[in-house]
C-alpha cells in the first residue's frame, strides 16, 4: 500500500511517455521521498494537474450518516464505488518511478524499495477541498487492491496499477468499464530491493 512514493524521472519524459503533452509550469525536481500531504502532479481527463496527496473529506459522510474524519490516502478497491464517502469524486493517475514498503518491528524495520522497467501509474480519486478563506485545493488518493505474490510477503495490500494502454480508460470510462482495471499487478514485473536511508529520507 503506497504511503511514501518517489519520483526522479522528470515530467516531460513522463509526458512524453504517456504521449501528452508536457505540463507547462508543472516541471518536478527529482523527489525521493513523497509523503502523504505533499503535493504531487497528476494525469486527469482535463490534462496534468498538480494535486495534494490525501483527500480530507469535509462534507462527507458513511453509510450511517456520521462525518467522516480522517484523511484518505488510500481508498480500497473493493468500495470505492459503492462507500457513500466517495460519490462524486473524479478520476486521476499518479505516475511515479516506484514507492517504499516497510517490514518488521519498531526501530527494526527494513525499507524496501518497488519499482518497475518504466513509470508506474497509480490509479486514484479526486476530490476538491474548500479550505478556509474560499480557497480550493485539488486532492487525490491512490487506490489499493490485494497484492499480487510479489508484494504479498512485504504487505497485505498494493496500489492498482495501470498500464499507459488502460489509462484512458480509467480517467474517462464507467464504473462497470473500470472496475476490472482493479486487480493485483501481474507478477514478475516489479522489482523489490532493500532501500537504504538516503533513498527514502532524502527530498
Amino acid at each position: 500500500m503506497p504511503g511514501r512514493l518517489f519520483l526522479t524521472t522528470p515530467m516531460d519524459e513522463v509526458a512524453a511517455w504517456l504521449g501528452e503533452e508536457s505540463p507547462p509550469g508543472l516541471e518536478e525536481p527529482p523527489r525521493r521521498n513523497i509523503a502523504p500531504g505533499q503535493d504531487i502532479v497528476c494525469l486527469t481527463q482535463a490534462g496534468f494537474q498538480r494535486m495534494r496527496w490525501g483527500i480530507i473529506p469535509v462534507g462527507r459522510v458513511n453509510a450511517r450518516g456520521r462525518p467522516v474524519m480522517e484523511t484518505i490516502v488510500n481508498a480500497r478497491s473493493e468500495s470505492v464505488f459503492d462507500k457513500s464517502a466517495f460519490i462524486g469524486v473524479g478520476r486521476a493517475v499518479v505516475i511515479v518511478d516506484g514507492w517504499y514498503e516497510w517490514t518488521g518491528e519498531k526501530r527494526r524495520k527494513t525499507a524496501w524499495r518497488l519499482f518497475g522497467g518504466e513509470p508506474l501509474i497509480f490509479a486514484a480519486i479526486t476530490d476538491v477541498w474548500n479550505a478556509p478563506g474560499g480557497r480550493e485545493v485539488a486532492q487525490v488518493a491512490t487506490i489499493t487492491c490485494p497484492p499480487n505474490t510479489d508484494v504479498e510477503p512485504i504487505h497485505h495490500r498494493m496500489g492498482v496499477l495501470l498500464s499507459r494502454e488502460d489509462t484512458p480508460l480509467w480517467l474517462t470510462g464507467s464504473e462497470a468499464e473500470v472496475t476490472p482495471l482493479m486487480v493485483p499487478w501481474s507478477q514478475g514485473r516489479l522489482t523489490i530491493e532493500q532501500a537504504n536511508d538516503v533513498d527514502w529520507q532524502g527530498p
